[in-house]
């Protein structure tokens, strides 16, 4: 026996399995529509929060930019210290600083006085009486000493006058450029227990070395006044001195 469904029966289950199917469909474009952030109330709450992250990504650049600059400050503020230690060091990259010494205790800046790098005078003075004194400027570019004493010759005498141990000074007189150092010379007795003497109108000065008794070579004659001076067997001479006055007392 044949067994026949009703037309009512098949027609009601179409619009059922239509109705299921619509929604499983419309479930799963409601659970694409959360995972992808979709939907006003979630999508505007997403979007802010990404717009903050990404603002903070931005300052978090900037920052670093900053960094950056601060260490290129930094860079910079140590060349500027090198700099100053170029400065203060004297040397810089072009080798090093050098400027010339004026120490007179340099040996370089120092030369022995003679009559190549001074002028002589030779004076007669009022008082006390029966003295000459010797002037002798630096008239060079260095530091002269003058060691010992002069050695003086008068007129055609062989030897020269003896030396007032007396009067000598406690260190070696230096003359700077320009300075002057001066001797006396005793040329006559006031009692005349020299004995007769001479009138002498020619004198020649000689200077010592850094030895005693050595010649410093390049003598000077200065001039005497016109009538001469007169000279007799008590003529002595001082030490070099650094003033008029020191040489002038004994």
């Amino acid at each position: 026996m044949r067994t026949f469904r009703s037309a009512r029966t098949t027609r009601s289950a179409r619009p059922a399995r239509l109705l299921a199917a619509t929604g499983v469909a419309l479930a799963a474009l409601a659970l694409t529509a959360c995972a992808n952030g979709m939907g006003t109330r979630v999508e505007g709450s997403e979007n802010t929060s990404g717009t903050a992250s990404r603002t903070t990504g931005g300052s978090d650049a900037t920052t670093g930019g900053t960094t950056t600059t601060g260490g290129g400050s930094d860079a910079t503020t140590g060349g500027s210290t090198t700099d100053q230690a170029s400065a203060r060091t004297g040397k810089g990259t072009g080798g090093t600083a050098t400027s010339a010494s004026t120490d007179p205790s340099d040996p370089a800046n120092r030369v022995t006085c003679k009559g190549s790098n001074t002028t002589v005078t030779a004076k007669p003075v009022t008082r006390p009486i029966n003295h000459l004194l010797i002037t002798v400027k630096n008239t060079g570019s260095k530091y002269c000493d003058l060691y010992s004493y002069p050695s003086v010759r008068f007129g055609e005498a062989q030897s020269a006058p003896r030396v007032m141990e007396e009067s000598q000074p406690q260190a070696v007189v230096t003359l700077a450029p320009g300075e002057s150092g001066y001797a006396g010379v005793l040329l006559s007795s006031g009692d005349g227990s020299g004995g007769p003497g001479a009138t002498e109108k020619k004198v020649v000065v000689h200077f010592q070395g850094r030895k005693p008794g050595s010649d410093a070579g390049s003598p000077a004659s200065p001039a005497l006044p016109a009538k001469g001076v007169h000279v007799d067997g008590s003529v002595a001479v001082t030490y070099w001195q650094s003033t008029a006055a020191d040489a002038l007392q004994y």
